[in-house]
Order: C-alpha cells, then structure tokens, then sequence
C-alpha cells in the first residue's frame, strides 16, 4: 500500500528510518497527470533501491510568461494509483508554499551554465532554472541514493546530470528509455491536448527522427539533413522551433564526424508543443 506524505518532517523520519535499515532510496520527481512512461521510471528505480519515492509537484518556477501553470491537468487519484501499481512505497506532495516559504520571487535559484542555454533554454527563457531550483530542493527533501529521469527530455537529463556533479550531490542519475505509443510517438502528458486531426500527424516526429538519422548515416550533410527534416514537419503542419543533430553533450559535431550523435525535434502542433529525439 502505497503512503502519501505531505509535510516534510514526516518525509524525512521516514526515509531516515529507511536509511537505518541499511535501505537504498530511489526518488522520481514528477508533475503528476501521470502515464506508463513516469511508470516506468519508477521501475527503473525499483530495480536499484529498495524503496522509492515519487513526487507530485506542479512547479511554478519552471513556467513561462505563455506556459499556463493554472492549466497543466491535475489527476492526484489516477497518479496514486499508477505509482502504487508501479511499485512505488512513498507519495511525497509538498505544497508550494512548503516548497518556497519565502515566496516564489523570494526563493534561492539555481542555475546551470552552458547545457542549459541551449534548445530548450534558448525557447523557453528560465525553464532550466526552475527545473534546477525545484529538483535540487527535492533532492534535498528526499536524500536519495538513486534518481531517475526519463531520455525524452533529453537536455533535461543532461542539465541535471551537470547538477549533480557540480554541486556534489551523492545521487546516482538514472536515465529511463522512452515510452511510446504504437505508432511511435513519445508519449507525454500533453499529448491529451492534441485533437483528433492533429493526433495522427503527431505520429511525424518519430519518422522524422528516424529519417535524420539515415540521411546522415548516408553521408549527408548536418545542414541539409536538419533543414529536410524542418521542411517535413512544416508541409504536415507543424510550427518548427528546432530540428538538430548534435553530440551527446548537446554540442555541435562537425559534418563526417563518425561519433555518436542525438537528433532533437521541437515543434508545435496546433496549441501542442512537442519534443522527442533519437540517439545514434
């Protein structure tokens, strides 16, 4: 039977009780409306701890002037139930005034250089920062020896990698392979805003990717396999932010470079926005 936690203090007694049993803890920070693909992280944990935990947090900090906080969907009872089928022990629901009791303008911010300037940083001005903010106050709240984050959002799991490093936290990053639908696309909590018509053509990005990364394994140029898949997307509807290719550190390979390499798609469908990559 899973256990909801909502005050820190009883949080933290439980997990230290825990920690004196000699457990390991595994952690999965969410925003809640939950799907197989947030299940399946916390499995991921489950198979490197012996307890896990599982947040449910809708982090304001992390939304832009457009990105309505008010509107993100909110299923606490579907969630509870998912994560205790998923096997997850500890439900942990901080409020946000727990979360920022000094206030949201008032709250200490954390912000990670380089990795998170780009992409997503570069079309979502401040998102890292409030991922970086919130993610590090959990890890404080949780004291995991083990966190798992999801490769769909693929410069997230890199930003919090550089986080850990630098500020030295004792947490081993897992990183959980994407879960999609049958017809390919990345599942993902917004993909219940897509409409009938638009639902079929979200299936494009997977192919796109997919074709990304055969035009450059048949020597063409990063430039051109970039501005096809950008030209692709566009003809079935899609408002482009960005089709690239780029080196596993989100930095820039040079054209024939034989190394490993990540293709990155973000892209707005009707109101939708989506984003998914493909590592070769």
């Amino acid at each position: 039977m899973i256990e909801t936690i909502t005050e820190l203090d009883a949080l933290r007694a439980r997990v230290r009780e825990w920690k004196q049993q000699g457990l390991r803890v595994g952690f999965v920070p969410t925003m809640g409306n939950l799907h197989a693909g947030h299940y399946s992280l916390v499995m991921l944990a489950r198979q490197y701890a012996d307890r896990v935990v599982s947040s449910v947090f809708v982090n304001p900090t992390q939304f832009g002037p457009n990105e309505d906080f008010t509107r993100y969907p909110r299923t606490p009872e579907a969630d509870m139930s998912g994560l205790e089928g998923a096997g997850c022990d500890v439900l942990w629901l901080p409020t946000v005034e727990s979360m920022y009791p000094f206030g949201v303008e008032l709250a200490a911010r954390v912000h990670v250089p380089g990795v998170s300037s780009v992409l997503e940083g570069a079309h979502r001005p401040g998102h890292f920062d409030g991922v970086c903010t919130v993610v590090g106050r959990l890890f404080n709240q949780v004291q995991p020896d083990v966190a798992a984050f999801g490769k769909k959002d693929y410069q997230q799991l890199a930003v919090i990698r550089q986080l850990v490093t630098d500020l030295a936290f004792p947490i081993q990053i897992l990183a959980g392979s994407i879960v999609r639908e049958p017809d390919g696309l990345a599942m993902s909590s917004r993909n219940q805003y897509l409409s009938a018509d638009e639902r079929p053509r979200a299936a494009e990005i997977r192919k796109v990717l997919i074709a990304m990364r055969e035009g450059l394994l048949a020597g063409q140029s990063r430039a051109q396999v970039e501005a096809d898949a950008a030209r692709r997307l566009t003809e079935v509807g899609y408002v482009v932010d960005y089709t690239v290719v780029r080196r596993h550190d989100l930095s820039e390979p040079a054209d024939g470079e034989q190394a490993a390499r990540v293709a990155l798609i973000a892209a707005k469908l009707g109101r939708t926005r989506l984003i998914d990559n493909l590592e070769f």
